[in-house]
């Protein structure tokens, strides 16, 4: 525990974690719990091995191997993006069952990061508010708000959250 009683991730002695407390730049970490994406009546992803980023002021965003995402759903978009630590993103379109619209960058990669954020490759990131279900050991997910960043919001995390009316210049 540190001297804040958090232990060494921000978790306090309740559980919760504050974005307050993750870092700048971020941190990439595996977490084994069970991740799931729904959309359409589809399972779309279903993974125990995703990485976890976590950033100053957001909500963590899982990245889920590909391999645990369903095949043919998924097509790149033409869309992207530049994150100054990790890199260009590249954005998917979900493609659900026949007789669903598209769902236009619905999820996200980093195909070729940076070195320190190489552990991404390989490996699909969902924004929450863009398919019908995200759940995280069976939790549904609350998308960060601002629909730009991707963030996950469970009970055990705490803001205020970068996305949001008044943040932009957090």
């Amino acid at each position: 525990m540190g001297r804040d009683g958090t232990d060494t991730n921000g978790t306090d002695a309740n559980g919760t974690e504050s974005v307050w407390d993750y870092p700048r730049p971020p941190r990439v970490e595996p977490d084994t719990r069970h991740v799931v994406v729904r959309h359409a009546g589809v399972t779309v992803a279903d993974s125990h091995r995703c990485l976890r980023v976590l950033e100053t002021s957001h909500p963590p965003v899982f990245y889920i191997p590909r391999a645990d995402v369903r095949a043919g759903l998924l097509h790149a978009s033409g869309h992207g993006s530049f994150c100054e630590f990790k890199g260009a993103a590249t954005y998917w379109t979900l493609v659900p069952e026949p007789g669903h619209p598209p769902v236009p960058d619905a999820a996200w990669s980093y195909e070729d990061p940076a070195p320190d954020y190489a552990a991404l490759a390989g490996h699909l990131a969902f924004h929450a508010d863009r398919v019908d279900a995200c759940t995280v050991d069976g939790e549904p997910v609350r998308p960060q708000p601002g629909g730009f960043y991707g963030g996950w919001i469970t009970a055990e995390i705490t803001g205020p959250f970068k996305g949001g009316p008044g943040s932009q210049g957090w």
